[in-house]
């Protein structure tokens, strides 16, 4: 049984970036927005804590999260203020986003560059549990971070007259605006929490994981937290539940390696993805909030 523990820590080490990620999509698509561009928030953020991050990592997380919110701010400009297509402002963003921060990486540095990662912090008892112990209890700061945000984004959108409003924009902009909601307020103030978080996700696969940058190694991470909010049901605790169980796909690369399987790296790299579509198809929609990806003027 020893020999699961590295994997557990890898499971929870890598689904901490799409906990975060997804819970601020979460947030996005209650309020009936699909935010495509947060796989380019991801890689933004984490460029913007790779130049940032190289003293400590406090500075490169804040630079992660403005990095976020720079790419919402755009996206929620075209898409909600001015109305277009929301799909293709959201990949056209993520391109713009994948190819400047190749450019600027191979223009700055060029070659392998490492920062400071954060310290693995460990609560004590709790990390001497056997087999969980260190998986759950002895990880960097933004894994703790994800733990907490999860029932936090529960309360506020569940208990709090804001998340109760952003829910109602997400069911109806007619019902909403009769009840005096500001429909695009609401949805541009989604976005950006969104953006932030996939700014923030970024920051920790530089800060929390690689100690680098490269390019593209946002992997289609945004693209799959969008998938787990669909698998979970739009609901915060299916959507935690499915960002662990696609870290966990993502870790058996670790696995393998370790073992020394003789099996091709490229096949181990697509498990997430297939996982992420065979679910998809096999629980189907689910219960989407009703304006999901439909422009105010609709």
């Amino acid at each position: 049984m020893t020999d699961l523990v590295p994997f557990f820590e890898a499971a929870i080490r890598t689904a901490a970036p799409l906990l975060i990620a997804s819970m601020g999509e979460s947030v996005s698509e209650r309020a009936g927005v699909i935010n495509i561009g947060l796989e380019g928030s991801i890689i933004a953020g984490a460029y913007a804590a790779f130049v940032f991050g190289a003293l400590s990592p406090v500075p490169g997380y804040g630079a992660a999260l403005g990095a976020g919110l720079a790419v919402g701010a755009i996206f929620a400009l075209f898409a909600i203020a001015r109305g277009h297509d929301q799909i293709i402002v959201g990949t056209a963003l993520t391109m713009l986003a994948l190819g400047a921060t190749g450019a600027l990486f191979r223009a700055r540095d060029g070659g392998m560059v490492f920062v400071t990662t954060e310290p693995v912090l460990r609560i004590p008892l709790l990390a001497d549990l056997p087999l969980i112990g260190t998986a759950l209890f002895a990880q960097p700061a933004t894994t703790y971070f994800a733990y907490l945000l999860a029932p936090a984004v529960w309360w506020w959108l569940h208990r709090r007259h804001a998340g109760l409003s952003l829910r109602a924009v997400g069911d109806s902009h007619e019902a909403a605006r009769a009840a005096g909601i500001r429909v695009g307020f609401t949805q541009a103030g989604a976005v950006l929490f969104g953006s932030a978080m996939g700014g923030l996700a970024g920051g920790a696969l530089v800060l929390a994981q690689a100690g680098s940058f490269a390019e593209g190694m946002s992997a289609g991470r945004g693209f799959l937290a969008i998938a787990i909010v669909a698998l979970g049901r739009w609901r915060v605790g299916g959507v935690a539940a499915a960002s662990v169980v696609f870290g966990s796909a993502m870790a058996l690369q670790y696995v393998v390696q370790a073992l020394d399987w003789s099996v091709r790296y490229e096949f181990v790299l697509m498990i997430p993805y297939v996982a992420t579509l065979a679910a998809l198809g096999a629980f189907g929609r689910g219960q989407a909030p009703a304006m999901l990806g439909r422009s105010r003027s609709h």
